[in-house]
């Protein structure tokens, strides 16, 4: 029992960590507003005001609904702003640290010394899950609702009971509500079915394993036939831009396959994602002294592995093949892209059975040496520094303050959005969106790095004052009684002297990187 309260004290002291982490100048950091988050608001606030709140938002090469619902939850119940955004990830990660624990616990009980509370507080601390849980991008959830329908997956055919099973098919079902990579779960599933019916088998319990199966594929489909049914009557959506940036649209396949494949499974000790939205560029996605030991943590598992079917041991077979195939498998996403790789948002799903893979690599260095207590307590220190105190330093101390983050999430489009909130009702605002992107509405909309200032006006006065045009529609503009303000989105000197021609007494000016033009 004082064991039991002592871990239970230890979790709870975790969980805060990671709620502290996800939380901290969350309004702020990352800084301003990227215009793929801003369309999220956008549409959660559309879905607010119609009631339409779509199973899937086909807008800016497509996106699962759930995330986008639950963000306009948010404005419900929090008001509509940045911070309302960003807060719904940082929940979602706060959880899935939780999650990690459990299904750690649910594999492996205290076999491994504490093998859930040193990878959850690694999993709480990590740069690469701490990036995303502060974003606002859909792909959060990956992790979730992976570690939680496989805890249940196993909760129920570990105790043999029909309930966890439901609630594993719930959470799996929902999972092909959040983001592509989700979607090469399901190859995960044979490594966990097959061994257990072994173990049934054994005991003679086919039909109670049958019952099982078959409540968790049925929860399975009902929670995701809504997103099944608009796929098969609107297929174009169904891949988006994933079609566009696959290795096999790529002139030489099978070398941007094996490119990929190298730059995948190293990210993790040597160069990671190039991206600063989604990484420190070019950093490994673990701390490398965390990556060794996550190899580490793979051999020991593959040892373990043959171990167990030797022995014949089919449930921990179960456990064993379960991380290998998630490790692989949710690779996958990025190893079969060839553009940016490695990729760190397609590879989220891998994130917390690499973690797993640290904790067991650390519990074979323990086993290794056993005679070395000096040895392994140094290492163990050197991974609890850079894992738990560096990886959030380099987040909010090096990441977060570097001028390449600025602008990597577009801080100048907040600004924009700021000064139009600031001018007096009767100015009339225009916004001249001289940047390039997907159009909103396709195909004949604004580009998308409208949506930030928009989603900023939107926010405040609940409605667009300005009026967005393409360089092209300047004719649009016809000078009033009232003072005129028009903003280009980026400096151009070609489209001043236009806006020059139509206003002779207007001027140019700047201020906090927003580029305007004035009339009297």
């Amino acid at each position: 029992m004082e064991k039991k309260r002592y871990c239970l004290c230890l979790l709870l002291a975790i969980l805060v960590i990671a709620g502290f982490l996800r939380f901290w100048q969350l309004d702020t950091i990352p800084p301003g507003l990227y215009p793929d988050v801003a369309i999220n608001g956008n549409d959660a606030l559309d879905a607010l005001k119609t009631g339409d709140f779509k199973v899937f938002y086909p807008e800016n090469n497509g996106r699962e609904g759930l995330f986008i619902n639950l963000i306009a939850f948010s404005f419900a119940v929090f008001g509509s702003s940045v911070w309302a955004i960003k807060v719904v990830a940082a929940i979602i990660g706060t959880l899935t640290v939780f999650g990690l624990y459990l299904l750690i616990k649910e594999m492996f009980g205290d076999k491994f010394f504490n093998l859930g509370l040193i990878s959850a507080l690694l999993f709480a601390a990590s740069f690469w899950h701490l990036n995303f849980s502060r974003l606002g991008f859909r792909a959060i959830m990956v992790p979730f609702f992976l570690v939680f329908s496989f805890y249940f997956l196993l909760r129920s055919l570990n105790r043999k009971r029909v309930f966890p099973a439901v609630l594993a098919g719930v959470f799996f079902g929902l999972g092909f509500h959040t983001y592509i990579a989700f979607r090469v779960a399901p190859l995960l599933l044979p490594f966990v079915f097959i061994p257990f019916y072994l173990v049934y088998r054994k005991e003679g319990l086919q039909k109670k394993y049958f019952l099982l199966v078959l409540a968790y594929l049925v929860a399975t489909f009902v929670v995701a036939l809504p997103i099944g049914i608009y796929f098969l009557n609107n297929p174009q959506d169904f891949m988006g831009r994933a079609s566009g940036v696959s290795i096999f649209a790529a002139a030489n396949p099978l070398k941007e396959l094996a490119l990929s494949l190298i730059k995948h499974l190293t990210m993790f000790v040597f160069i990671g994602d190039s991206n600063w939205r989604h990484n420190l560029a070019n950093c490994p996605q673990l701390p490398a002294v965390l990556g060794i030991v996550m190899y580490l943590g793979i051999i020991f598992v593959f040892k373990q592995l043959i171990l167990k079917l030797e022995e014949r041991n089919w449930q921990e077979t179960s456990f064993y093949l379960l991380l290998i195939s998630w490790f692989f498998a949710l690779l996958l996403p990025g190893i079969l892209t060839s553009e940016g790789t490695p990729h760190a948002l397609r590879t989220i799903g891998v994130l917390p059975v690499a973690y797993i893979f640290v904790g067991l690599g650390l519990f074979w260095l323990k086993e290794i040496l056993k005679n070395k207590k000096i040895v392994f307590l140094l290492i163990l220190s050197v991974v609890i520094f850079f894992g738990v105190f560096f990886d959030p330093y380099k987040y909010f101390f090096v990441w977060a303050r570097s001028s390449h983050t600025k602008g990597a999430f577009t801080e100048n489009y907040l600004e924009i959005g700021n000064f139009l909130n600031s001018l007096p009702e009767g100015v009339l605002k225009y916004v001249i969106v001289n940047e390039s992107g997907t159009p909103v509405p396709y195909s004949c909309g604004i580009p998308m790095p409208s949506q930030t200032p928009m989603f900023i006006e939107r926010a405040r006065f609940g409605r667009l004052r300005a009026t967005y045009l393409l360089p092209e529609d300047l004719g649009k503009i016809e000078p009033g009684e009232n003072k005129v303000i028009i903003i280009l989105m980026k400096n151009d000197q070609e489209l001043f002297k236009e806006l020059k021609e139509i206003f002779p007494l207007g001027r140019k000016k700047e201020y906090g990187g927003v580029w305007r033009f004035e009339t009297d």
